[in-house]
């Protein structure tokens, strides 16, 4: 039993000590840079003045005069799925059957100087439709220097910008089939600046330095193994880290046990090693490995096995977030008739950038948003100032079932699921909140924001244990530790030790593959004496 235990721990540890090595350089990219996307804060910062004018389109008249033109964009992506020039998403069943004519979000601002409804339908495909005619939009090169433009000049520089090139997909980005393909659009200010716009929204994805993607390309681009999507698109990538992380558990596993093992310090009189070693070990190599493993093991076995989870295997853990089908139950599949027919007008406020329809069953609330990330509610006939207790009920239960009791909340403080995400800012954890409560089977939990509907987190009992299993064992994201630079510190220890851990282990690793590949002297072959081989008998 003890030599199978020592044959997994040295078999796995050549396997895969290079990869852990990576795996721990890159964590401390990760600790120091942010989400190399950008925010909506940001997108609001370097969006235009909206001035809206009383001829513009209502969003029911930009809808129903672009149905045509999205129809025939829907029948011409789906050919190219038939054809397999496009790569189905694991969505696709799911998005199928919630109602494209259904409108989830739906903002008016202006791209390049026109005003545009920016839509949301119920799979989760957007568009951008005109305000002045109701024509589908696709973002030109110029319409995306435009914007390029405007971003630059927001930031207070003259930089000049050209256009690189139009990209289908970009391996940075998550479910970017709403998104592509993208326009590259480069600045000139010394800081190598490309910015990434949607060619079918105009939205600004990502603005980035040379040095931020440098740094996103050896941190987070190498920890989540998103080269592999460049190489074989689909669940390849999800496979390699399932396996890679099952790996890396059981190698963190069967090292700490044969560590413990071996450890003898000397306690209540016990025999230690010869010279009073506690450990059995002379090579340096060896000793760095046995204490880097021993001390730091146990934190490198929870980044492992957090790893590991963090692919779902078997499906332990529901979906974190809901399907595009549950998102149109929990809205409603009608439209207010008062979001359908409010005409854009003149607004007072000159700071406004973006007017955001929301809904819950027959309640609407349109909210304007400013340049510096203020929202407030902007007074409609027929709209309603705030989302009653009552619409929020009835958006749950249409979710989980009207047999169901359910109740909400006001939620004026953080607590243990639902907390600020590190390097994100407080735009998609907001307070106050209102936390609703699901009395199912799975402990079923909403937290909402109360001003605009949006789920904000969705959990249940699996999720629960989700948010320690993995958030706890991968970020420490406990509240007393989230304190800078207590938490530094307390990274950084463990990181190191890491380090230790799997650079000692890619030394022990070449050793042995060399012990092990080594040309081995048949018998019967010459021994070399100096230069001179002895004499081979008649006998061989």
């Amino acid at each position: 039993m003890k030599s199978t235990l020592f044959w997994i721990h040295r078999w796995i540890g050549v396997l895969l000590a290079l990869f852990m090595a990576v795996w721990f350089a890159s964590g401390i990219v990760i600790m120091y840079t942010e989400n190399l996307n950008e925010s909506r804060e940001a997108q609001l910062q370097h969006a235009e003045p909206l001035k809206p004018q009383a001829d513009w389109l209502s969003l029911g008249e930009a809808w129903e005069r672009s149905a045509a033109a999205r129809k025939a964009q829907a029948t011409a992506e789906k050919a190219l799925l038939t054809e397999g020039k496009t790569q189905p998403t694991a969505q696709t069943g799911a998005k199928a059957s919630a109602s494209a004519d259904s409108i989830v979000d739906a903002r008016l601002l202006r791209e390049a100087g026109q005003p545009v409804w920016l839509i949301e339908n119920g799979p989760g495909k957007r568009f951008a439709i005109s305000a002045l005619d109701g024509t589908l939009r696709r973002i030109s090169v110029e319409d995306a220097l435009r914007t390029a433009a405007h971003w630059v000049s927001s930031e207070g520089g003259p930089a000049a910008v050209s256009y690189l090139d139009t990209i289908e997909t970009d391996s940075t980005l998550n479910n970017q089939e709403s998104w592509k393909p993208f326009h590259r659009i480069a600045v000139e200010d010394g800081h190598g600046t490309q910015l990434l716009i949607s060619a079918r929204t105009g939205e600004v994805i990502r603005a980035s330095t040379e040095f931020e993607r440098a740094l996103y390309y050896t941190g987070n681009w190498i920890h989540l193994l998103r080269f592999i999507d460049v190489i074989s698109p689909g669940e390849s990538r999800h496979n390699v880290q399932l396996w890679l992380g099952f790996g890396a558990t059981a190698a963190c596993l069967t090292g700490l046990i044969i560590g413990w093992l071996r450890w003898r310090p000397g306690w209540f009189g016990k025999p230690t090693y010869s010279r009073g070693r506690t450990q059995p070990y002379r090579d340096v190599w060896w000793k760095w490995h046995f204490w880097g493993g021993l001390i730091g093991g146990t934190v490198a076995l929870g980044w492992g096995l957090s790893g590991y989870l963090s692919t779902n295997p078997w499906q332990m853990f529901s979906n974190a977030n809901p399907s595009r089908a549950e998102l149109v139950q929990y809205l409603g599949s009608d439209l207010p008739q008062t979001m359908r027919d409010w005409k854009p007008g003149l607004l007072d406020e000159s700071e406004v950038v973006e007017l955001n329809w929301r809904r819950l069953g027959g309640e609407a609330i349109l909210l304007a948003y400013t340049a510096d990330g203020a929202r407030f509610v902007h007074s409609t006939q027929g709209g309603a100032e705030r989302f009653s207790e009552a619409a929020l009920l009835d958006a749950a239960h249409r979710l989980y079932g009207v047999e169901k009791s359910i109740t909400a909340a006001a939620l004026d403080d953080y607590d243990s699921y639902y907390y600020p995400r590190r390097g994100r800012g407080t735009w998609d954890r907001p307070l106050p909140a209102a936390r609703v409560d699901v009395a199912d089977s799975s402990g079923s939990r909403l937290y909402v924001d109360p001003l605009d509907g949006r789920i904000l987190v969705k959990q249940d009992q699996s999720r629960r244990v989700f948010r320690w299993a993995f958030n706890l064992l991968h970020y420490w994201d406990l509240a007393w530790l989230q304190v800078r630079p207590l938490w530094d510190a307390w990274m950084l220890t463990w990181i190191g030790l890491g380090l230790v851990l799997s650079v000692t282990s890619v030394w022990l690793a070449w050793k042995r593959l060399k012990l092990t590949f080594r040309v081995k002297r048949r018998a019967g072959t010459p021994i070399q004496v100096g230069a001179t081989p002895l004499p081979e008998t008649s006998a061989g």
